[in-house]
């Protein structure tokens, strides 16, 4: 038998986290891979919402959780870090209890790596709690750091976070490096001869309940958002074959009776009519009874009549839309894909292929550089009026996007010596009263969806 590896998705702490098929899709992919060479896995993933020892720790309210797999996490408010002690929000622990992680780890005789995956930047505390508890039980076994904060961030994280490898690669199927420190760390470690991207499939299995399945279509993007990081993370653009997409949906539904299923695609309608169609009228044409959801968003540009059709027979249940903003010279600075004419256009055809207004939603930007209340206050209005649902998207400061240098020069907040100024709950690019308006924002948003349902 081969070596046991630990595979950790870390806690969040953050002033909000919302389950909104939120899971560790690079570190399952790991771990599927890992599980094909005939490793031992075992996965603590600090965001179960089905830890069977939560509810025997006393923890007896169980999160709130909506149709389609989304919902609440288990949550514990905590001390704010030093940093953010002047943030009027109450910050928080997502996850399971810190003791309930602690008895998982003990439960693993004797592993030979410990790997820990990483998300948002400013999410970076979870991370080195899980690093440190992992080595308080397991003092002598190596700790591998990789994913999103630990190649955006990875001086900081290799000072701080105590980990004894940071990867700075993000290729879910195969991070560079980490291969020649499993070789050298586990003697039975091999490589694969021949390796696929998209597979193995990435083991949801392992999970402790499978709400949902996370797919990928397609790896990449070729659009150059300004904001966006997504080509520093996957500069190549990779796409699957239709049939293989189709048969791993296959898969989990008549292996496990998963319904939901959710794309992370980044640009899942590129070149729709040779990729992702195909696949759906495979899907429609096997009369499965699935439903998908697509919480990056569709670009606008690709999204014609037959396409808004095929969309709503496969069992697409919300689409979201990225509108970004109505103002016409940011939207040139964000690298402009479509016109607000074009905008409506969709709508329009996702409303004659059957979807009601409430299942169409359109994501708006705010706390660009140089963005204004007016403006988003104007999208927000713009949304509601073409009747579609309005979802804010508070603007987060990524290292290596266009945006980056023009967000640390006008932030009021060092974001390049911490992380923690990233959040996108502070607004960090944003002058003015930062939290008020906020608010206002976020009040308005309800009342035009309220309006909107109720036009339904």
């Amino acid at each position: 038998m081969k070596s046991t590896v630990i595979l950790i998705n870390p806690w969040v702490y953050d002033f909000a986290a919302y389950d909104l098929w939120a899971k560790p899709l690079g570190l399952l992919y790991l771990a599927g891979r890992l599980k094909a060479l005939g490793f031992q896995i075992h996965l603590l993933d600090c965001l179960d919402l089905h830890n069977p020892y939560m509810e025997k720790a006393g923890f007896t309210k169980r999160p709130l959780r909506r149709r389609y797999g989304t919902g609440k996490f288990w949550k514990q408010h905590i001390p704010k870090p030093p940093q953010l002690s002047n943030i009027p929000r109450a910050y928080s622990r997502y996850g399971i209890a810190p003791h309930v992680f602690e008895r998982e780890l003990q439960r693993v005789r004797n592993p030979a790596a410990i790997l820990v995956t990483s998300l948002m930047t400013y999410w970076y505390p979870g991370v080195f709690e899980a690093i440190r508890l992992a080595k308080d039980v397991h003092p002598n076994v190596p700790v591998v750091l990789g994913g999103i904060y630990a190649s955006f961030c990875s001086e900081h994280a290799r000072t701080f976070s105590q980990a004894d490898l940071v990867i700075t690669s993000t290729n879910q199927f195969r991070p560079a490096g980490l291969n020649d420190f499993l070789r050298e760390t586990i003697p039975d470690f091999t490589i694969e001869k021949k390796s696929q991207p998209f597979m193995p499939y990435p083991a949801f299995d392992l999970l402790t309940k499978i709400d949902y399945v996370c797919l990928l279509g397609s790896s990449g993007c070729p659009f150059r958002c300004t904001y966006c990081a997504s080509h520093y993370l996957n500069p190549y653009c990779l796409k699957r074959q239709p049939n293989e997409l189709f048969e791993e949906v296959l898969f989990w539904h008549k292996e496990y009776d998963v319904i939901d299923f959710a794309f992370y695609d980044d640009a899942l309608l590129v070149d729709a009519e040779n990729h992702i169609c195909l696949f759906l009228e495979e899907v429609v044409r096997n009369n499965l009874n699935v439903r998908f959801h697509c919480p990056n968003g569709l670009h606008i540009a690709y999204l014609n009549r037959e396409i808004a059709a095929l969309l709503h027979k496969a069992g697409f249940k919300l689409i979201k839309l990225g509108l970004e903003t109505t103002d016409n010279e940011l939207h040139q600075r964000l690298g402009k894909k479509f016109s607000g004419r074009q905008f409506e256009g969709a709508v329009k055809e996702l409303r004659r292929a059957g979807f009601k207004k409430d299942q169409i939603g359109a994501y708006i930007l705010a706390g660009l550089p140089g963005q204004t209340y007016d403006q988003v206050a104007k999208t927000i209005r713009f949304a509601g009026k073409i009747g579609c649902m309005p979802y804010l998207s508070e603007y987060s400061p990524i290292p290596h996007t266009e945006l980056w240098k023009e967000a640390q020069a006008i932030s009021r907040f060092d974001l390049a010596a911490e992380p923690l100024f990233h959040n996108n709950s502070l607004l960090p690019c944003w002058d003015g009263d930062v939290f008020k308006e906020l608010a206002q924002l976020k009040g308005l948003t309800q009342e035009i969806r309220a309006e909107v349902r109720n036009s339904c």
